[in-house]
């Protein structure tokens, strides 16, 4: 049967049937395990720069949970309406967690803080603009363009929903993968029971004293299980891409520096030290980064080109098929065609659009840099949002491109911006920066919760749900998610950034001029039990360069001397603290951040090495011509290798199970047994990690709990609980991390094997 010939769709609810669907106990249910999955969204986002579809999980959980309620405590079980209010609450938590972790953590870099008014404003508002300017398009892509847009996504999720009617779903994988990976997250990072990096140097040093083999470069894993679950879930080629990118990145291009650059006698731009005196991770911070950048921009410009044709398409359908439907006779009023009014959505925007240029804070204002900023938020926040709703329906909400869409948007702000300069409407200045920054992160949020409300109204159109309700549920789980994914990244970054002393002393002669600036005190650290001394505070963008501190953001005592580097949680520099313990494991390299950066300092200051990031389009060109998807091996050009490998290894446990069954790679059920699993790992290590964050600022109690630390002794206030109860070889070892993930990782194997044999068994229904 051709698309266009499809029937109209019959839900599984009938129009004319009203059961309980808006009712408080799934709307507070749902926006929980929104901010659930948002905070282990922000996690990975911050990561590996990527998420995964929390809508299925969500709907898992939703059922079950609810099962279990009902045979408690006797209460009715929930009908099929209300726990597709649950997933729809609950699915705004995730598309907002990227928008935040994408563009926010580019404050530090520009030289702002991440305060919390500027966070939560843009989560907020961005968010719920995002959902108000899609739902004027529902009838346009969700009904008229039936059979045309899949939606794959949402129709997976609605089969959930129906089938868990029917009592076909469980959500004991999802409960079973969150607990493991929460225990071996606890055990890895809290207890300190074993390394969270396995790695090794790939050169050694010869009998003559020489160095043999790659030197420059090291093979490593970090030992995540929410990493490991995104390799499953995305699938064996693009996890094998990705890693392909850091392989070029770490053990060809880096190798490569250090054996031509040896020799030199003066630091190579834009380094600051000489080539034979850095370490792996300085390599990396002063030119891999730029070539990665370069990669991953020109990835989502690719991207995005190659979608032009259906985003025109898109745009050009979406007016057409806008005043079509509004032309009607009367059908609005059915349950199922019954959308929030268009007055009240029109109203909502304008006011949310006046309410980011009121908050001085996000640089806008009533000027004329703020009413452009306001215009560009509207015109290219509708734009983005048709768009990435048509691309959801078309290729799904996880492969939808909206870090490209974000690129493209900050490359016209700044254009647009550098154009009014040109005519002398504004001046660029640092102000400018954070107008464009805010205008893409609005447009960024807003283009993502767009495409996930347009997922879950596919949903409920299969389901038979009423639109306004399920609008009123996922503006509900936007605002909720929103307060509380904003204070995960604030407390993430606030909870491991590292106040360090010796970072600050060769700049000891240094006398900064402390008037207009504001104070802060030491808020965590091995500082934070002595030291509340109250210091100025002194923030230098990345593009600050010449003067007499590198950029950073110091605390200066009351003589004008630095008296603390506070390096970040986000793209944090230091590799290890004043005590020398390695901290590299407890930062956050946010691979998109830089770019958007970049492209800001790039394009307004008319600065940037601009030979680094061109050899990252270049990459990018290769691999396009060469019929390769180039944004995820940009990606994996831009993270270390120790965040790429691990998804690597979770796209070949998905690749055995697919092969075992002789199955096509990368097309299991969104809702088989084995992707739950990963969900539940997702979850389960994410959260855990989130939660060991917060204990940060209690030093003492991981102190206690840390198997690796040694016995206390006199003077210290505190020790191990467990010191001496291994020996010190047992940390040492990479063994038991090895042993550890490898668990992980067959337990993975065994479920998709089992589940794989199970499906192939059973006889179609």
């Amino acid at each position: 049967m051709s698309v266009e010939s499809q029937p109209e769709l019959k839900p599984f609810v009938p129009d004319e049937e009203s059961i309980p669907e808006l009712t408080w106990f799934p709307i507070i249910m749902g926006a929980l395990l929104g901010i659930i999955f948002g905070a282990s969204s922000m996690y990975l986002v911050l990561k590996v720069g990527l998420t995964v579809s929390a809508s299925i999980p969500v709907a898992v959980l939703s059922i079950t949970l609810f099962r279990v309620i009902s045979k408690v405590t006797g209460l009715r079980r929930t009908t099929i309406l209300e726990n597709n209010v649950v997933q729809t609450t609950g699915s705004a938590g995730e598309s907002l967690a990227f928008g935040v972790g994408l563009i926010m953590p580019a404050l530090l870099l520009l030289g702002f803080d991440i305060d919390v008014i500027r966070v939560m404003t843009v989560s907020v508002f961005g968010g719920l603009l995002g959902i108000l300017l899609m739902i004027p398009l529902r009838r346009a892509f969700i009904v008229q363009q039936h059979g045309k847009l899949t939606f794959p996504e949402g129709k997976a999720c609605a089969e959930v929903l129906i089938a868990g009617e029917k009592g076909g779903a469980t959500a004991s994988m999802v409960f079973s993968g969150f607990g493991l990976a929460f225990l071996y997250q606890i055990c890895m990072q809290a207890l300190h029971l074993w390394k969270d990096v396995a790695a090794s140097a790939l050169s050694w040093v010869g009998t003559a004293g020489k160095t043999v083999g790659l030197k420059g470069a090291t093979v490593s894993m970090e030992l995540s299980p929410s990493l490991l679950g995104v390799g499953y879930i995305i699938g064996p080629r693009i996890a094998s891409i990705m890693v392909a990118g850091g392989v070029l990145a770490y053990l060809v291009i880096s190798p490569m520096i250090v054996f031509f650059g040896d020799g030199l006698q003066a630091p190579l731009e834009p380094g600051t030290k000489l080539i034979r005196d850095m370490e792996d991770g300085e390599i990396r911070n002063f030119y891999i980064l730029y070539i990665g950048a370069g990669a991953v921009a020109a990835g989502g410009i690719f991207s995005m080109i190659k979608a032009l044709p259906i985003i025109f398409g898109a745009i050009i359908t979406s007016f057409r098929d806008l005043f079509a439907a509004r032309g009607g006779d009367g059908s609005l009023k059915k349950r199922t065609d019954r959308d929030l009014p268009l007055p009240w959505i029109l109203l909502g925007s304008i006011l949310l659009v006046i309410g980011l240029m009121a908050v001085p804070q996000l640089g806008l204002g009533f000027d004329t840099k703020g009413i452009a900023g306001a215009m560009m938020i509207v015109i290219f926040g509708f734009l983005f949002v048709t768009v990435a709703s048509r691309l959801t329906g078309e290729i799904g909400s996880s492969s939808n491109p909206i870090s490209g869409m974000t690129v493209a948007t900050l490359l016209l702000t700044c254009l647009i911006l550098l154009a009014m300069d040109g005519f002398g409407w504004i001046a660029i200045d640092k102000e400018i920066k954070l107008t464009a920054l805010t205008v893409a992160g609005v447009v960024c949020i807003a283009s993502s919760n767009g495409g996930s409300t347009a997922q879950a109204l596919k949903t409920g159109h299969h389901v038979g749900a009423t639109p306004a309700s399920q609008q009123l549920a996922i503006l509900f789980g936007a605002f909720t998610s929103a307060l509380v994914v904003g204070l995960v990244l604030l407390a993430m970054n606030e909870a491991n950034s590292t106040y360090s002393k010796k970072a600050v002393e060769p700049f000891q002669d240094v006398v900064i001029d402390t008037a207009g600036l504001s104070k802060d005190t030491v808020h965590s650290g091995p500082y934070f039990d002595e030291d509340k001394n109250e210091y100025f505070v002194l923030n230098l963008g990345k593009a600050e360069t010449g003067g007499p501190l590198p950029p950073g953001r110091y605390l200066i005592d009351a003589s004008g001397k630095p008296a603390y580097l506070v390096d970040p949680a986000i793209n944090g520099m230091l590799k290890y603290d004043d005590a020398g313990n390695d901290i590299s494991s407890n930062k956050f390299d946010a691979p998109k951040t830089v770019l958007m950066q970049l492209i800001i300092d790039g394009i307004l200051d008319r600065r940037l090495p601009w030979g680094l990031v061109l050899f990252g389009v270049l990459i990018a060109l290769t691999l396009e011509l060469s019929g390769v998807a180039s944004l995820p091996f940009a990606v994996g050009v831009y993270l270390p290798l120790a965040a790429s490998t691990p998804i690597f290894a979770g796209g070949v446990i998905r690749w055995i199970v697919d092969k075992a069954q002789g199955v096509k790679p990368g097309t299991e059920d969104d809702s088989s047994p084995a992707v739950l699993l990963s969900s539940g790992y997702i979850a389960g290590g994410a959260i855990a990690a989130v939660l060991i964050s917060f204990m940060n600022f209690r030093p003492n109690l991981l102190k206690a709990i840390d198997f690796s630390q040694h016995l206390p002794t006199n003077g210290e206030e505190s020790g191990s609980w467990f010191a001496g109860l291994l020996p010190q070889s047992w940390f040492d070892s990479m063994v038991p991390a090895l042993v550890a993930f490898g668990v992980l990782a067959l337990v993975m194997l065994v479920v998709g094997l089992a589940s794989r044999s199970k499906s192939s068994s059973s006889p179609t229904p």
